[in-house]
C-alpha cells in the first residue's frame, strides 16, 4: 500500500504528460482520481495501522543499490518504507490536503498538462518524504520537491513569481546542503549489522537475522574485530538510531569525542540538520521566503505549501535531528525553544500589521509552526504529541484559510482586507466558514488549534530543559491571533457592504466546488477538535518509546 501512495501519483504525472494536447479537459479528472484513490489508500493504511505498537508498520524494503568500495567497505542504499505513529497522521493530512487542492487547481487555465503534471508528482514526492526510512531515498524526494514546487509558482503565480520560486528554492536548496553534509557522514558511521553478518558468512539470508545476531555483531564491531571491507555501511533510519551500529572512532559515533570548531562533531552535526529543517518549517530568522511564496502562489499551491510542505520541516527534524541526535536536542533545547518562541511572537506580530490578507495568513502560519519548535524542544511527551497535533491542525486550517483567500480573490482580483465591508449581508455562507476557520485558528476551545497549542504549553511548561517564563511569552501568541483574526472579521464582514472594486452585480456566494472544498475542511476540524484521541491515539506510543531517550539524562 505503501509504494501505491508513492507511485500512483507519479504514474499519474506521466499520463497526463503523455496525452495529446487536445484532452485538455481530461487532466483534471485525472488528478481529481489519483487524488481520491490516494485519499482511499491512506484510509486503508489507517485500518492496517496497530496505534498500540512503538515500532514502524507495513514495512516494505528492496534492494536497491549495492556497490563495493574494498577497504571502504560495501555501499548499501535500499528502498524502504514504513509508517510509525508520527508519520502516519502526516500522511493522512498529505492525502486529505492533496484532494482539496486538486479541486480548487480547477481554475486553472493556463498550461493545464503542465500544471497537472506537476501537481502529481509533488504529491509523489511529499508522500515519500513522510514514508521513506532509507535517508538517501528520504533525502531524494525532499529535494526532488523542490522542482515542481518551482515550477508551480514561477509558471502560474502572481507579478513577483520569479522571484518568489528563485527565493524558495536558493532557501531550501542551501538547507538541503547542510542535511546533505550529515547524511553523508552519518553513513560513513554507521553499519548495517544484518547486511555485514551477510558479507560475513555468519547467515546465508536475512530472513536468519535475529535481535541476538544483530547484538552480536555489535559487540564484534566495538571490539573491532570487523575487517573494514567486511562493513556495510547504511543509510536506514532505523540503524542510525541505535548506538551499537556506529563505527569505533567514527565521525559522528555515540562518544561525541570528535571536535570540530570547538564543537563536538555530533553536535555539530545536529545543528546542521536543524538549519536544514528550520528553513522548510520556517523558523524566525530564515522564513522570509514564505510571505512572498504565498503571495505569488495560485491558491491551490499556497494550499498545498502551507497544508503539506511545511510539515516536512516539522517531520523532518523529528525524524532525522531528533531521531538521530537525542543528545543534540537536550543539549540545545533552550536554543530551539528560543528561536519557537520569537517565531510565535514575531510572526503575530507581523500578522496584525499586514493589509494584504493572504500575507497575514502567511504569518500567521510563521506563528503557529513556531509552536511545533516549542513542543518539540521540552522533550516531553505532551510537547511532542501537540506539536504533531498542531502540525495536522494547522495543516487542515491554513488550507482551509487560504482557500477562503482564493474565493474573494477570484471574484474581485483584490486581496487587501481594507478593500472590503459588510460582506456578512452579500456572502452569509462564505462568512460563516470564514469565521470558523478564524475562531478555530486563533485558539477556540473545540476545535483543534485549541488542543494543539494547549498540549505544546504543557510540554514546555514542565520541561525539565526550559524555564516557565519562556512557555509565559509563548501565550503573547495566543493573543495576537486573536487580535489579528478578530480585527480582520471586524473590517472585512460587518458593517455596511462595500468593496473598492466596482462591481455592478452582488459578490456572489459560494458555489458548489467552493462548498465542496470548504465544508468537509471544516467538519474535519471540528472532529478533530471535540475528539483529539483520534490523533493522539496514533503518536502516543511511538512518542512514548521516543522519549525514553531522556529520561536518564
Amino acid at each position: 500500500m505503501l509504494s501505491l501512495l508513492i507511485f500512483l501519483p507519479l504514474l499519474g504525472s506521466l499520463l497526463v504528460a503523455l496525452l495529446p494536447d487536445s484532452l485538455r479537459n481530461t487532466y483534471k479528472w485525472i488528478t481529481l482520481a489519483v487524488c481520491v484513490l490516494e485519499l482511499l489508500i491512506c484510509g486503508a493504511v489507517y485500518t492496517s495501522f496497530d496505534p498500540a505498537q512503538a515500532s514502524y508498520q507495513l514495512l516494505e524494503r528492496a534492494d536497491w543499490i549495492s556497490l563495493p568500495l574494498g577497504s571502504l567497505g560495501l555501499v548499501s542504499i535500499d528502498y524502504l518504507v514504513g509508517v510509525d505513529g508520527i508519520s502516519l497522521p502526516l500522511v493522512l493530512l498529505t492525502g486529505a490536503v492533496m484532494l482539496v487542492g486538486a479541486v480548487s487547481s480547477w481554475t486553472i487555465e493556463k498550461r493545464l498538462k503542465a500544471y497537472h503534471s506537476l501537481y502529481l508528482l509533488l504529491t509523489s514526492t511529499i508522500i515519500g518524504c513522510f514514508l521513506a526510512l532509507d535517508f538517501f531515498l528520504f533525502f531524494l524526494f525532499f529535494e526532488f520537491m523542490l522542482l515542481p514546487m518551482y515550477f508551480l509558482i514561477g509558471l502560474w503565480g502572481g507579478p513577483r513569481r520569479e522571484y518568489a520560486s528563485i527565493k524558495f528554492f536558493l532557501y531550501t536548496l542551501a538547507g538541503s546542503v547542510f542535511i546533505l553534509l550529515v547524511m553523508i557522514s552519518l553513513y560513513l558511521s554507521v553499519m548495517d549489522p544484518v547486511e555485514t553478518a551477510l558479507q560475513m558468512g555468519i547467515i546465508s539470508d536475512r530472513s536468519e537475522a535475529t535481535a541476538e545476531l544483530i547484538e552480536q555483531v555489535q559487540y564484534l564491531l566495538a571490539d573491532y574485530k570487523i575487517q573494514p571491507q567486511q562493513i556495510v555501511h547504511t543509510f536506514d533510519l532505523r540503524y542510525m538510531t541505535h548506538g551499537g551500529n556506529y563505527l569505533p572512532d567514527s565521525l559522528l559515533g555515540p562518544s561525541g569525542e570528535i571536535v570540530w570548531l570547538g564543537i563536538p562533531a555530533r553536535m555539530l552535526a545536529f545543528l546542521c540538520v536543524f538549519l536544514g529543517f528550520a528553513i522548510k518549517l520556517p523558523v524566525v530568522p530564515v522564513h522570509t521566503w514564505l510571505p512572498d511564496a504565498h503571495v505569488e502562489a495560485p491558491t491551490p499551491v499556497s494550499v498545498v505549501l502551507a497544508g503539506v510542505l511545511l510539515k516536512i520541516g516539522g517531520y523532518g527534524f523529528l525524524r532525522i535531528g531528533w531521531g538521530l541526535f537525542p543528545d543534540g536536542a537536550a543539549e540545545y533545547a533552550l536554543l530551539l525553544a528560543g528561536l519557537g518562541v520569537i517565531s510565535i511572537v514575531y510572526g503575530g506580530f507581523n500578522a496584525l500589521a499586514q493589509v494584504d490578507l493572504k500575507k497575514m495568513i502567511a504569518y500567521s502560519s510563521v506563528s503557529h509552526m513556531g509552536f511545533v519548535l516549542l513542543g518539540i524542544a521540552s522533550l516531553t511527551s505532551e510537547g511532542i504529541n501537540g506539536a504533531v497535533y498542531q502540525m495536522a491542525s494547522h495543516g487542515i486550517l491554513s488550507a482551509m484559510l487560504f482557500l477562503l483567500t482564493g474565493v474573494i480573490y477570484d471574484r474581485t482580483h483584490d486581496r487587501r482586507i481594507d478593500s472590503y465591508r459588510g460582506l456578512a449581508s452579500a456572502m452569509p455562507g462564505y462568512t460563516a466558514l470564514t469565521a470558523i476557520a478564524f475562531f478555530a485558528s486563533l485558539g477556540l476551545p473545540g476545535f483543534p488549534g485549541f488542543v494543539g497549542e494547549l498540549f505544546t504549553l504543557m510540554g514546555s511548561f514542565q520541561s525539565l530543559w526550559l524555564p516557565g517564563w519562556m512557555t509565559a511569552v509563548a501565550t503573547l501568541g495566543i493573543i495576537l491571533a486573536a487580535a489579528y483574526f478578530l480585527w480582520t472579521l471586524q473590517r472585512m464582514f460587518f458593517g455596511t457592504l462595500w468593496s473598492r472594486t466596482e462591481t455592478t452585480h452582488p459578490l456572489p456566494d459560494l458555489d458548489a466546488r467552493e462548498r465542496l472544498m470548504l465544508i468537509p475542511l471544516a467538519a474535519l476540524a471540528l472532529l478533530l477538535g471535540l475528539f483529539p484521541n483520534l490523533l493522539f491515539n496514533l503518536t502516543n506510543a511511538t512518542v512514548a518509546e521516543w522519549i525514553q531517550r531522556f529520561s536518564v539524562e
